[in-house]
């Protein structure tokens, strides 16, 4: 082992904040923007997982995976602010709670 390389644990636990940071944002947050851009973060915290289990265990599949996570991630920017930006000109709002789609 390097004495420079940082150990698996670290990444683990940087991993694991940013997934909580993510989860209490969409979670506790009202705005839509917000709660996509917490989405993203989680996403990311998977991402930090994935490299860091393929580095420690040498094998590339992990890396690979990530650019699969990051496609779908991007995807899901770009469907969900296309959702946003549609809600915000029927409904004038981009929070949630006041949107019901439901409703005449």
């Amino acid at each position: 082992m390097n004495l420079q390389s940082v150990p698996l644990e670290y990444y683990l636990t940087l991993s694991a904040i940013l997934f909580v940071i993510g989860a209490v944002g969409v979670l506790t947050r009202r705005n839509a923007i917000i709660i996509f851009m917490s989405i993203e973060l989680m996403l990311n915290a998977v991402n930090l997982t994935l490299v860091a289990f393929s580095q420690f265990f040498g094998d590339p599949g992990g890396q690979i995976f990530v650019f699969f996570v990051m496609a779908v991630a991007a995807a899901e920017a770009a469907v969900g602010l296309a959702i946003v930006l549609a809600l915000f000109r029927n409904k004038q709002t981009v929070y949630v709670d006041e949107v019901n789609i439901m409703k005449w």
